[in-house]
């Protein structure tokens, strides 16, 4: 399925209103279809159809499975530059701030986060065997053609860990024998002080048999103003955010090979880098706080990706890939990051490295009945070592010089493989039905779990395999050319992480190998309508319940302040989403979505634990408007309601208060390969914040330019 078919918000009412005055060459990119996971079925098509697009796309359609496509053009004209503003614009999904020293950005899909969606890059999993804790923040959207997010159901044949959801970021490629396209945009605090910078070009090639294409982004922010209204602490004064800036850089190398209609092979090569500061909590004390910086962060991927028809009914799609992630952690004495003597300091450093392929295989069964059958195998190797300063291990000197290393541990491994074998099979009763059933077993092989135990040395911990399997299923009844209704179930597992099953946690935890995997059953019912032309409505109510969740519970069997993550009970998440997109004049379009939801928890070991991160209730508004030939104004709104959150010790929950955030952006076309635009965020410079101690940014602006050829 083409993902120019699935718009789903605003934005592409928005590019529409566009695309009717003077546009750009390309408004939308071309998706690069190979990197496409599952996301619904087009009746009786099998994924290498290559279907020409017959007019413009309904503007918010979803998946037959309930989940949503981000577009570049969404994404650049409401100017979410990086994967966690993106998201927001989507119903059911929400980023937050994790707060504390890692300063990351979470993202929830109907309420599981990032250990229970995986995240890929054209289908192939971003996995940090350690711990996964991927900063959402960390991945730019502008050389992304789309964004997938399946809520709930994951197709069994996109591989193992779909628990909650799944997002896959779908490269861009090559539509045209020569493309080209170069964005800059500058950013200012509320006060007009500079705050950085961000480019993004590309440069390919699309011919008879084959398509090359090289891409990057950068960008350089050296940090964000607080609201005018903060309240200055000892931690942090007005103005700037301390210790807020950020700097990424990203590589796009694509090449592919297309003999007939049909076939594609396509070689990429994907890196990020990026290093951050991680901002002080507000109002704890100073000597109770980590001081942490990341000298580099680095995600490299090399993959082969291929489609084979045979025949009129079957195919073979190929995935071949090797992944590396690096990473350094250092820890300081002091905040202001400037001296390591005392035991409080070290430097962590994470190579890691996988290496996968993925088979999948479908046939059509005339009119009546597709099935399709997949493998996957992966293997990850996480490598780990540490420098300590002020520690007295093995008759080693306790007068260490300052910014001296007293101690290396020696490097420690965690090796593993993790198989899938997945089957799925559509049948279509009559054309406007389709039941798709889905099955796949999963198991995970450790091979290797070491770690470094001072004055002991390096340790081995027991190895233990795990299985799981996997159940799925969905009817989708498309009762008019333009209605359909939906009713899908996925029971999935999630196997834990390195962190999970043995992280000492420096010293604050003990292992606990024998760590069940976590599972869910979803259920979403859903119902679309596209009640005019270019206007469409979505209804979806879901429920998920979690079984043998794991939590991280006091172990004073292990000593005093000790912990351990335990399959400890279960959890139950339910709510609804309702989005619209209506065009009502060839120079008008309105639209939104709402979200409501609640979460409820069993954790008997924590006094009045209260899931955090995610709101009760989240609105998201837009308007696009056209009053003259080439200027487009897009004023939009986000609502947030109440959200849980903790003090840094967990000892104390309280809800964070709803806000209300203005937004606004103009796009002028210049020339039909030019456009100028600039904006607000925040315009109303509205103080909120989601995790406690960690406000969030203030009003901003941003001014930017876009040529295309």
């Amino acid at each position: 399925m083409k993902l120019s078919k699935f718009a789903p918000l605003g934005a592409a009412s928005v590019a529409a209103l566009i695309a009717s005055g003077a546009t750009l060459a390309a408004e939308q990119p071309q998706p690069f279809d190979l990197g496409e996971i599952h996301v619904g079925l087009e009746h009786k098509a099998l994924p290498l159809d290559k279907k020409k697009d017959d007019g413009p796309a309904p503007l918010q359609q979803t998946d037959s499975y309930g989940g949503v496509t981000i577009s570049n053009r969404q994404n650049e004209t409401f100017q979410r530059d990086s994967l966690d503003r993106a998201v927001n614009l989507a119903a059911g999904v929400v980023s937050n701030s994790t707060g504390g020293t890692r300063n990351e950005q979470n993202i929830y899909v109907r309420g599981f986060d990032r250990w229970q969606v995986p995240l890929t890059i054209d289908g192939v999993r971003v996995y940090l065997p350690a711990d996964n804790r991927l900063d959402f923040a960390r991945f730019m959207t502008p050389d992304v053609a789309a964004v997938q997010i399946a809520k709930g159901y994951v197709s069994v044949l996109d591989g193992p860990g779909g628990m909650g959801g799944q997002i896959n970021l779908v490269s861009r490629k090559p539509a045209k024998e020569i493309e080209g396209e170069l964005r800059t945009g500058l950013e200012f605090g509320r006060d007009g002080s500079y705050e950085g910078i961000k480019t993004y070009a590309l440069l390919g090639t699309k011919q008879d048999n084959y398509y090359l294409q090289l891409s990057g982004s950068w960008r350089d922010l050296r940090g964000w103003m607080l609201p005018e209204s903060y309240t200055p602490t000892n931690n942090q004064g007005e103005g700037f955010r301390g210790n807020s800036g950020t700097y990424d850089w990203s590589l796009n190398a694509k090449a592919g090979y297309t003999p007939n209609d049909t076939d594609e092979y396509s070689l990429s090569f994907i890196r990020q880098d990026g290093k951050k500061g991680a901002p002080y909590h507000t109002t704890d004390g100073l000597n109770s706080q980590r001081y942490w910086r990341w000298p580099y962060w680095r995600v490299q991927n090399l993959y082969f990706l291929s489609n084979t028809k045979i025949g009129d009914s079957s195919y073979v799609k190929t995935k071949a890939y090797w992944s590396k992630f690096d990473n350094d952690l250092f820890s300081y004495n002091d905040p202001f990051l400037a001296y390591q003597s005392s035991a409080k300091a070290f430097r962590s450093y994470y190579q890691d490295y996988a290496l996968g392929a993925d088979v999948e295989v479908g046939h059509d069964f005339g009119e009546l009945d597709t099935l399709k059958i997949a493998g996957h195998y992966r293997f990850d190797e996480h490598a780990t070592w540490q420098e300590y300063y002020g520690v007295n291990v093995a008759n080693k000197s306790t007068g260490c010089v300052i910014n001296v290393i007293c101690f290396t541990q020696p490097i420690v491994y965690t090796q593993e493989d993790t198989y899938s074998i997945a089957i799925e099979n559509t049948f279509h009763p009559t054309k406007d039905i389709d039941l798709v059933g889905g099955f796949a077993y999963d198991w995970r092989h450790l091979r290797k779990a070491e770690d470094f135990v001072f004055n002991t040395g390096v340790i081995g911990y027991q190895l233990r395999d795990v299985q799981a399997s996997n159940f799925q299923g969905a009817a989708i009844w498309r009762y008019s050319d333009t209605n359909k209704v939906y009713f899908n179930v996925s029971d999935r597992e999630r196997f834990p992480t390195i962190f999970e099953r043995f992280s000492s946690r420096f010293g604050g935890a003990t292992s606990n190998p024998g760590l069940m995997p976590e599972r869910a059953i979803n259920f979403d019912l859903g119902w679309a309508s596209e009640f005019a032309p270019g206007s469409r409505i979505q209804l979806d109510a879901f429920h998920s319940i979690v079984r043998n969740l794991i939590q991280s519970v006091p172990a004073p069997a292990y000593g005093a302040s000790v912990t351990q993550s335990q399959n400890v009970g279960d959890a139950s998440f339910w709510g609804g989403e309702v989005t619209v997109d209506y065009r009502a004049s060839d120079e008008l379009s309105l639209g939104g979505n709402l979200t409501l939801m609640r979460r409820s928890v069993y954790a008997p070991y924590i006094l009045n634990f209260q899931p955090t991160g995610v709101p009760d209730g989240k609105m998201f508004l837009y308007a696009g408007w056209r009053p003259l030939e080439g200027l487009t104004l897009t004023p939009n709104v986000e609502m947030n309601s109440n959200r849980w959150t903790s003090n840094t010790a967990g000892t104390i929950y309280y809800r964070t208060g709803a806000f209300f955030l203005a937004n606004f952006t103009a796009e002028y076309q210049l020339h039909p390969n030019f456009k100028i635009e600039g904006g607000v965020r925040n315009m109303f410079d509205t103080a909120y914040t989601f995790t406690d101690g960690y406000p969030e940014a203030g009003r901003s602006f941003f001014l930017g330019a876009k040529a295309t050829f």
